[in-house]
């Protein structure tokens, strides 16, 4: 590899680099009064991919609890909710040939809420999740090369909990948040304008007059008087 190419590598690695944040050394964002109920992972439905890392069924719910308990367990509301979330299959990227083929890691979760003290669940329907990998200096070549098995799972782990966050916040209604900006976009529904029919002006008639008649003034020719005889 050229001495060019090895800089615009460097260069790609290190703004990937910059985009990696844990946002869970900042303030968490508003979940109205929300407290952290029952905090429920099941993998007894739960797949593998056949070129995957093995995971076994223990390591994803004690790895998606944990992320799940780091995130929403910084709240201290009164009003309990409560998770069930459901590992449907993953896939752990094995090592690979970098950048020709170098397999990326996933992981596939159902996700229910329910209000605790109404003992009501909240979506109609399990809300299924897809969670990738995040791009990073080590996942750019392959995560399967540069990352340990668990250091995988738990990387999709926070990534899950991360997006149930974002589900959460698509639904302020469950929060008793007020319906608002962008949030207000992705939940009301989309109604079309209503429009005025078209009504064509009532035109009068116009009256087109008659075309004048003419007036014939009748010529009177004189009686011709007689004149002299010519010879």
């Amino acid at each position: 590899m050229t001495p060019v190419r090895v800089l615009a590598f460097g260069l790609v690695l290190a703004a990937l680099a910059g985009c990696q944040k844990n946002d869970l050394l900042e303030p968490p964002v508003p979940l109205g009064n929300f407290v952290l109920g029952h905090n429920i992972v099941v993998t007894d439905k739960m797949q593998k991919v056949p070129i995957s890392r093995p995971a076994t069924g223990a390591e994803w719910e004690a790895a998606v609890e944990k992320a799940m308990a780091d995130r929403f367990g910084r709240y201290q509301g009164t009003k309990i909710y409560d998770f069930g979330i459901s590992i449907d299959a993953f896939a752990l990227a094995p090592p690979g040939i970098p950048v020709v083929a170098s397999p990326k890691s996933v992981l596939v979760i159902s996700a229910n809420v329910w209000d605790d003290a109404a003992k009501l669940k909240l979506n109609a329907e399990a809300e299924r999740i897809y969670v990738f990998e995040s791009l990073s200096p080590q996942t750019a070549l392959g995560s399967g090369l540069t990352q340990s098995r668990q250091r995988q799972i738990d990387q999709l782990a926070y990534n899950a909990a991360k997006k149930v966050e974002v589900w959460l916040l698509q639904h302020p209604e469950w929060l008793d948040l007020p319906v608002d900006g962008a949030v207000a976009q992705m939940v009301a529904p989309v109604v079309a304008p209503v429009v005025a029919p078209v009504v064509a002006p009532v035109v009068a008639p116009v009256a087109v007059a008659a075309p004048p008649v003419p007036v014939v003034v009748p010529v009177v020719v004189p009686p011709k008087k007689p004149g002299p005889n010519l010879p």
